[in-house]
């Protein structure tokens, strides 16, 4: 027999605290047979618990009469607490004794052999049992104790696990308890079997779970160790996947998890009642409509003849419940009733509209904010005191705060006023990150190969919203020092200032010959941005640019070439100035700025210089995206840019201004800034890039998440297809094209991207490149 198990333990417990209670209530017999009346109580054998504890649990007090049912309750009193192990009450004369041995208390807790959890975690959920250091031990909740953490690892998918745990005395009444655990092999999936499918396949089923039986990546993906939480998830999607192609009674009547015999493999088996296909009959509006019956149809996306969808379902409901809260209804429900008619399969949909009472707002109350001051998070709210409900606006605050970078979380919810039917409070909780930071970093690039960079930021300097920066990098072909400052509120109307100082020195792509040959730049700009909707911003600002190039016999003769037209020699030094002008407009409707999966953002700038410098030109930018996401995070994004820059006056365009195409960013498959005008080096004896005055750039991408790695955007790959090139005075529309395979990392250095690009009908004197990676780009 197995005298270890719970029931036989529970048993034994049981009987010793009968015997405990009977052999005191004897002693209780032997010394107070005669009813007295207690004229003091003295309390022995107390340790850590407080006498007056003892007292608030005696039922007896001085001056009540003692009588033996009064032992017999005081004693049962005191076991209950949990505190003693052993009660006896002596009569001396008319002194009531209680005499308790005190439980011994948890000194420490420690684990060995755990490795899938953290201890922390696992400390807190054993004080939820009533485990915990400075606690008093009890055997039946250790023993609990090791039950919970078995189904911890059951949760895992780790049956194998054995949990033991020891108590050892201490001095001082404690004990120390240690859990020893052996975690075991995690139990794999090794098969997943429907039963009751015939409509769609076991594969197609299959490909809606994040369980699988396995794959080239499930060592970084982890889909096929059993969770019982993942397999509520995959449930829940292969009934949403039913209903939304129509199967309205669609049931999962079972779920199986076996397990085999050396608890290493897990074998599911999902029992499932298909049912009938329905169509939409009708759809009507019923309850309070308000007048908007017309309007609420309008978001209704189920029409008569569509096959029932769940999610349409669900999202017309949410639409005409958002439009009502934008109307100051904030607790408004719509409650679908299906009408099914199962000999014809098809089902009548009727959405009853209750928009409740209509509400405003009392007050915002900010909290969370240690450090970041309660300004900079009001002036993000779009939702007023003193104003109508508005759902609308929100959900546009919250998305304005997520913006700003400021908080790990946001959360904007509504309260009830007590005694106010009609108003509530808006609560705005957020939760604090670090904004600051500084930066030491190397990184490599092919065309820059070893890149070193160093920077102070932060981004909400003095808890005010406005960002501030210094930051260097050091590369081959470029150099950079910045100092830039950015106030999103330069004005209470919500006006941001840019401005910046900064030293660059940069050489030509490719150039080969005079080794002190470069072009520094030293500059400053200051821009504004006046908002003028929530998504659409216009800019406009000016600043100083001062150039410096060297030219000597051996400087390419582009350069050359621009230092005489500007009245330089060469071999000489040339020193140029710009103050430019610069305005634009921007919309951005992305759902993010780093891993955009929806919306669109466009572009346009001019830069103009002025004839108060040297240069005189002009340069027009456009740019256009769009993205669109599909099912199971697969995304098709697309990027247009056009540049024209043209001189004006009795000077050539500025070569310091034109632009560059191919590689990573525009064209890739050619090398870095390849494409367009070349002159002949004779020093290398081959064509070397120049740039030019206006570029065609497009870019196609379709990116799906990593294989195996369910929907995680931080590491994708896509397949793309490019083209583009840069011109120079003479505008020739002929374009390289090039297709390819990439691989996208948000990794701690910023967005990385690796791609493979093939080039399309390339000519001999292109400059091919097919491996490209760079860290910090978009397209």
């Amino acid at each position: 027999m197995n005298f270890h198990n719970t029931p036989f333990r529970a048993l034994t417990r049981l009987l010793t605290q009968i015997t405990l209670i009977v052999l005191a209530g004897l002693s209780t017999y032997a010394h107070a047979a005669d009813s007295f009346v207690v004229k003091d109580i003295r309390i022995e054998g107390l340790q850590r618990v407080e006498p007056g504890t003892v007292f608030s649990y005696l039922p007896v007090q001085v001056g009540d009469t003692f009588t033996d049912e009064k032992g017999a309750e005081s004693i049962k009193a005191l076991y209950s607490t949990g505190f003693f192990r052993d009660v006896q009450i002596q009569a001396q004369g008319n002194v009531l004794i209680v005499i308790v041995e005190e439980r011994p208390t948890i000194s420490r807790i420690e684990f060995t052999g755990m490795k899938e959890f953290e201890q922390e975690n696992i400390r807190k959920s054993l004080r939820a049992v009533g485990v915990a250091e400075a606690r008093f031990y009890d055997k039946a909740l250790i023993d609990k104790a090791e039950q919970e953490l078995k189904r911890a690892y059951v949760g895992k998918g780790m049956y194998a696990a054995e949990v033991v745990a020891t108590v050892t005395p201490v001095e001082r009444n404690q004990v120390a308890v240690y859990f020893n655990i052996d975690e075991g092999p995690v139990a794999k999936i090794q098969e997943i079997n429907f039963i009751g499918n015939s409509v769609f396949s076991e594969g197609t089923l299959k490909s809606e779970m994040q369980l699988k039986t396995g794959g080239w990546l499930s060592w970084y993906s982890k889909d096929n160790l059993y969770s019982k939480q993942k397999l509520t998830a995959d449930l829940e999607n292969i009934r949403s996947y039913y209903l939304n192609r129509g199967y309205l009674e669609f049931v999962i009547e079972s779920t199986q998890v076996s397990i085999t015999p050396d608890k290493k493999g897990i074998y599911l088996t999902i029992s499932i009642r298909e049912g009938n296909k329905f169509t939409v009959k009708n759809v009507r509006l019923a309850g309070e409509l308000l007048g908007k019956e017309a309007e609420f149809m309008q978001l209704v996306t189920l029409k008569p003849g569509d096959t029932f969808s769940s999610a349409k379902l669900t999202e017309s409901t949410k639409a005409i419940a958002d439009l009502l809260g934008s109307y100051g209804y904030a607790f408004a429900t719509i409650n679908p009733q299906p009408d099914i008619r199962r000999d014809q399969s098809e089902v009548d949909l009727t959405l009853v509209v209750d928009p409740g009472r209509r509400v405003y707002v009392r007050q915002v109350n900010v909290t969370g904010n240690a450090k970041t001051r309660d300004m900079v998070i009001r002036r993000e709210m779009r939702q007023f005191e003193s104003s109508w409900f508005d759902s609308e606006k929100i959900d546009l605050s919250k998305k304005r705060l997520g913006r700003l970078g400021y908080f790990t979380e946001t959360d904007v919810a509504t309260q009830d006023v007590p005694g106010s039917p009609d108003q509530v409070d808006v609560n705005v909780k957020v939760s604090e990150k670090p904004t600051g930071a500084v930066t030491i970093g190397a990184g490599f690039s092919s065309t820059e190969k070893l890149i070193l960079s160093a920077g102070i930021n932060q981004d909400n300097a003095f808890g005010t919203g406005t960002a501030v920066g210094l930051n260097a990098s050091l590369g081959k072909i470029n150099q950079s020092l910045a100092l830039s400052n950015y106030d999103p509120y330069f004005t209470e109307d919500g006006i941001s200032r840019y401005t910046d100082l900064y030293y660059r020195s940069s050489k030509p792509l490719y150039y080969v010959g005079d080794p002190d040959y470069q072009i520094k730049t030293v500059g400053s700009n200051i821009k504004f941005g006046v908002p003028y909707t929530e998504v659409d911003r216009v800019f406009f600002g000016t600043g100083i640019e001062v150039f410096s190039i060297y030219a000597t016999q051996n400087t390419p003769i582009p350069y050359q070439n621009y230092v005489t037209s500007y009245g330089g020699t060469v071999p000489g030094r040339l020193q140029t100035y710009n103050v430019p002008l610069t305005v634009g407009w921007s919309r951005d409707g992305r759902d993010s700025a780093l891993i955009p999966s929806t919306g669109s953002l466009q572009q346009l700038s001019a830069e103009v210089g002025t004839p108060v410098g040297d240069l005189t030109f002009y340069r027009i930018f456009g740019q256009y995206q769009k993205y669109h996401s599909f099912s199971k995070g697969n995304i098709l994004s697309f990027n247009g840019e056009v540049g024209y820059g043209e001189a004006y006056g009795n000077k050539p365009f500025p070569i310091t201004k034109n632009y560059y195409v191919g590689g990573i960013g525009s064209v890739r498959g050619y090398a870095p800034g390849s494409l367009g005008p070349t002159y002949y080096n004779t020093f290398v004896g081959r064509n070397q890039p120049t740039g030019g005055q206006s570029k065609i750039v497009s870019n196609i991408e379709y990116t799906v998440p990593v294989p195996g790695s369910g929907i995680d955007k931080t590491l994708r790959v896509f397949t793309f297809l490019d083209g583009g090139n840069v011109f120079g005075e003479n505008i020739n529309l002929v374009l390289r094209y090039s297709y390819g395979l990439g691989l996208s990392w948000i990794s701690p250095l910023g967005p990385l991207k690796f791609s493979y690009g093939i080039p399309i009908k390339s000519l001999p004197t292109d400059n091919i490149q097919r491996l490209q990676f760079q860290v910090g780009t978009a397209f």
